[in-house]
């Protein structure tokens, strides 16, 4: 489908280099807690082949004390190339971490330097490195002294407003190792609120060598391209924008690569990948995969009649049958809107016909 969005630097149509690891695509899945698991990624990988994904964000602290690895660190051997994310604040177990992911079958690993939660802040992690930038600095020389595969950080621009300290931080990580790093633009303080001040990542990009990746506020095509103009960095990372939505980081590939958009998924076709979802998610994880999945089915349900009482059934399925059931009327009913409507519009154009 042509499209209005402008055409961007013959950059992003060439491969991204991540230390030893090239990438076919400059778009990429953000890992996200509770939500980036083997089954979303795989939802996510048939849309997107190229894109790097990511596990969700796995304590070193946890893999240091557990004798075996947990369902969060498990990889498909197809759904390369992937990144698994780590978070502490203590370089040895970070290394440790670091190289049970890679004996995993990571292609990178990534270090989470961003998450703005208290209970991660708390404890020396997330955002809070941010106001440790030696600390931060000695885990990345840790981890890249004890693998072999390239590291990465994710972060944030700074605590708050009266404290971003994202330029000297960055610099710092480049000069420790980071073959890349991800900057999501917005403050410790603003969680997921406000907007993303891209104009920082711009600077980031400035003083940096490395490849500097995008994020915040990416919820559609357009937006994905209207951060990398503005910005000047060599990708770009989708996150919320995914939730419900697992075409996104495929759409924003497709257009870097052809100049053309693809076609809106319907809402049929949204639901039908629901059904997929919260059927991978019980052969997964069981039980504990119907309850994460009220969450998923509800992000899906939007954008059609009817999609508000469906949301409130879908957050309180029992079993996948009652969700499947939920799904399948909402589908029944949007195809016999479908028809309704096709229907009326067929018979305004005979009568339009029949009144010349």
């Amino acid at each position: 489908m042509a499209s209005g969005l402008p055409k961007l630097s013959q950059k992003f149509i060439e491969p991204l280099t991540i230390g030893n690891v090239t990438l076919k695509s400059r778009v990429l899945q953000s890992p996200l807690s509770g939500v980036t698991d083997l089954v979303f990624r795989r939802l996510v990988r048939r849309y997107a082949p190229d894109s790097m994904l990511y596990t969700e964000m796995i304590s070193a602290t946890d893999l240091h004390h557990m004798k075996a690895l947990p369902k969060l660190i498990e990889i498909d051997r197809n759904e390369t190339p992937i990144s698994i994310q780590l978070f502490d604040c203590r370089p040895d177990f970070l290394a440790e971490a670091a190289q049970k992911a890679a004996v995993s079958g990571a292609d990178t690993i990534d270090i989470n330097m961003g998450c703005p939660v208290n209970k991660i802040t708390k404890k020396g992690g997330g955002s809070s490195l941010l106001r440790q930038p030696e600390l931060a600095a000695q885990i990345v020389r840790s981890v890249v002294e004890a693998v072999d595969i390239p590291v990465t950080v994710k972060t944030r621009i700074g605590w708050d407003d009266a404290e971003i300290t994202i330029l000297d931080f960055a610099k710092r990580m480049e000069d420790a190792g980071a073959k890349m790093i991800t900057v999501h633009a917005r403050t410790r303080s603003q969680g997921y609120t406000g907007d993303a001040k891209w104009e920082w990542i711009r600077k980031v990009k400035e003083v940096l060598t490395i490849p500097v990746i995008a994020n915040g506020d990416i919820f559609s095509v357009e937006a994905a391209i209207a951060c990398l103009e503005q910005t000047g960095a060599d990708g770009v990372m989708c996150s919320r924008g995914t939730l419900g939505y697992p075409f996104l980081v495929g759409e924003v590939d497709h257009f870097l690569k052809t100049g053309e958009e693809l076609p809106k998924p319907t809402p049929i076709e949204c639901l039908q990948v629901a059904k997929e979802h919260l059927q991978g998610l019980w052969d997964y994880k069981g039980i504990h995969g119907l309850y994460q999945s009220r969450k998923h089915m509800t992000w899906y349900a939007k954008g059609f009649v009817g999609a508000a009482a469906l949301r409130d059934r879908l957050c309180r399925i029992e079993s996948v049958q009652d969700g499947m059931d939920c799904l399948d009327s909402a589908i029944e009913q949007i195809a016999n809107q479908d028809v309704f409507e096709a229907i009326a519009s067929e018979d305004m154009v005979e009568m339009i016909a029949m009144k010349q």
